[in-house]
């Protein structure tokens, strides 16, 4: 059904969870007037909370549509997206649970974003749906929120200054570093500890996903490169890698997109102001890989970090990110930064929500399939979360 005849905008899927309820929230405060959308879940009644809460605030949504649909039936799902324009969902963590909802959209023709940072899940859909997206003309857009919108939009924005300075057509080489002061969502930690666990199977999704994408047409070149813990000249930083979805997403933007220039290269890493907390760093991601390996020690883990839970409001109110990029290309060096406040939950919800916004109602870049933010949205979603307070800034 084309996108104009859908009667639904927007369908949020886990809004009875902690980071889909501020999703819901946020939807609700800052959704454009008449905005047509509908909570979808297993549990009425935990929707029915849902509903009564976001109308105490907004009595308009006291109908706000709730739709019943388990994760796992795919048909059912299919019934229900192809109402809508974009579906959005939290429901993690998405190799377990996300597949049937993605494979519905790609059937529909329905747009898709989800707040994933799991690379083997991002590389099965891409080799098992992006095809079936193509088709249909869905946008299959994972990584919605702190994983990887900062980074993929940082790295676009600071490619768009690198241009505007004259640098073009030149090779780019860029490094981004990350600080943050906040508490890792409970669903972010047990995707990390799943993909730690599933090593072999997430190496082998890459090598089909890279068989199955191939290489730019254009003959260009973009890749994420691995760095080594270093102290950064010019940012003042100890360096420590970060084995994240990020450059591998700006990778896949670098790719797609000609601005990027003929060769590309990105590297990802944490950025501390001693080398202590380096090393600090180093050995707890160590140590958290190794027990993903051990079934006990990993349940121990993952039963200490719930799922559907997170900090409250004024703990998050004291929370903050900045990820500082360092490009060089052409003779040129240019230091960028993407900062903003509390990152695993509040401004997760405000990038999951706008971009859902994003993708119903901007006249975005003509593309389908599984694509990337920058891809996707580019400078319409920059716009939108510069105008919600993310601040996108050239550093002197």
């Amino acid at each position: 059904m084309p996108s104009d005849q859908r009667d639904l905008d927007l369908v949020l899927f886990g809004a009875t969870g902690f980071t889909g309820g501020l999703t819901a929230d946020y939807l609700a405060e800052h959704g454009p007037s008449g905005l047509r959308w509908a909570l979808a879940g297993r549990n009425r009644a935990k929707l029915e909370a849902v509903r009564s809460r976001l109308a105490a605030a907004h009595p308009d949504l006291g109908e706000l549509e709730l739709v019943v649909v388990d994760a796992g039936d795919q048909a059912a799902l299919a019934d229900v997206v192809r109402r809508a324009k974009v579906a959005v969902t939290t429901v993690g963590p998405y190799q377990q649970l996300g597949g049937p909802l993605v494979a519905a959209c790609a059937e529909t023709g329905t747009d898709y974003v989800d707040l994933t940072g799991e690379p083997e899940f991002v590389d099965t859909t891409y080799v098992a749906q992006h095809a079936t997206a193509e088709a249909s003309g869905a946008r299959i857009v994972h990584a919605c929120g702190f994983d990887s919108i900062p980074h993929d939009l940082g790295a676009y924005f600071t490619v768009q200054q690198l241009q505007a300075g004259g640098a073009q057509g030149d090779p780019v080489t860029m490094r981004g570093v990350v600080r943050a002061a906040g508490t890792a969502s409970g669903g972010t930690f047990h995707s990390a500890m799943g993909a730690f666990s599933r090593a072999k199977q997430m190496s082998a999704a890459a090598k089909a996903r890279r068989r199955a994408q191939g290489k730019p047409a254009d003959g260009r070149s973009s890749r994420a490169v691995a760095g080594k813990p270093h102290r950064d000249k010019v940012l003042g930083y100890w360096l420590l890698p970060l084995p994240t979805l990020d450059p591998q997403v700006i990778a896949r933007s670098g790719a797609a997109l000609a601005a990027y220039g003929p060769d590309f290269r990105y590297s990802h890493y944490a950025g501390t102001k001693t080398l202590r907390y380096a090393a600090g760093g180093m050995a707890g991601v160590s140590l958290i890989a190794v027990a993903a390996q051990v079934p006990p020690a990993r349940s121990f883990l993952l039963a200490k970090v719930p799922q559907g839970q997170g900090p409250d409001e004024a703990k998050r109110a004291k929370s903050w990110f900045t990820v500082d990029f360092v490009a060089e290309s052409g003779g040129r060096t240019l230091h960028t930064r993407v900062s903003g406040g509390d990152p695993g939950y509040t401004e997760t919800a405000k990038m999951l929500a706008e971009s859902a916004l994003c993708l119903a109602f901007d006249d975005n870049p003509v593309t389908a399939g599984c694509v990337t933010t920058a891809q996707a949205m580019g400078d319409n979603l920059l716009a939108r979360l510069r105008a919600q307070g993310i601040s996108f800034e050239v550093v002197d």
